[in-house]
């Protein structure tokens, strides 16, 4: 028998302005492609270690009020990210080559919108004090999210019956 791999857990930052929870949720079966990751640790994320069905915090980043928006669910396994070969966007990477692409993109289905959980509200949880994304420095776009801390934010701070399984 094989041994399934238990649900992992994401928090995935995007700006608002890209694409907000509110686009997510209007798009085809509310399904978008993360595009535009260029730091190889979150690329490495996406490749190594993300699975279709991994619950996702859907997080508002460089935008006045920051924060988790959402709930979401990875959709895809990694693919080649093609705003890496085209010279319009602004992820353009000109090493990079459709025979050895150097970024990748899943997709992301957008279950449901939340209110705005700030980093104040994150950080009044003792539980949540070692989330990455509340870590001094931390700037990763995709960071891993613990069992425990995901609990702890459906439970407390969403406040749903909704889970990822």
């Amino acid at each position: 028998m094989i041994a399934l791999e238990p649900p992992r857990y994401w928090l995935m930052k995007s700006e608002p302005a890209d694409c907000s929870i509110d686009d997510a949720l209007a798009a085809a079966h509310a399904t978008v492609p993360w595009t535009g990751v260029r730091n190889y640790q979150a690329r490495n994320f996406m490749r190594d270690a993300m699975q279709v069905g991994d619950g996702v915090l859907f997080y508002h980043s460089s935008c006045p009020e920051p924060g988790i928006a959402g709930i979401a669910r990875v959709a895809s396994g990694a693919r080649a990210d093609p705003s890496q070969f085209d010279p319009m966007s602004p992820y353009f990477d000109a090493k990079s080559t459709p025979a050895k692409p150097r970024w990748l993109l899943l997709d992301v289905q957008a279950l449901y919108k939340t209110r705005l959980i700030s980093l104040g509200e994150l950080r009044a949880h003792p539980a949540l004090a070692g989330m990455r994304v509340l870590q001094r420095g931390n700037r990763l776009s995709i960071t891993p999210v613990q069992a425990a801390e995901w609990a702890c934010i459906l439970r407390d701070c969403v406040r749903t019956d909704v889970s990822i399984q």
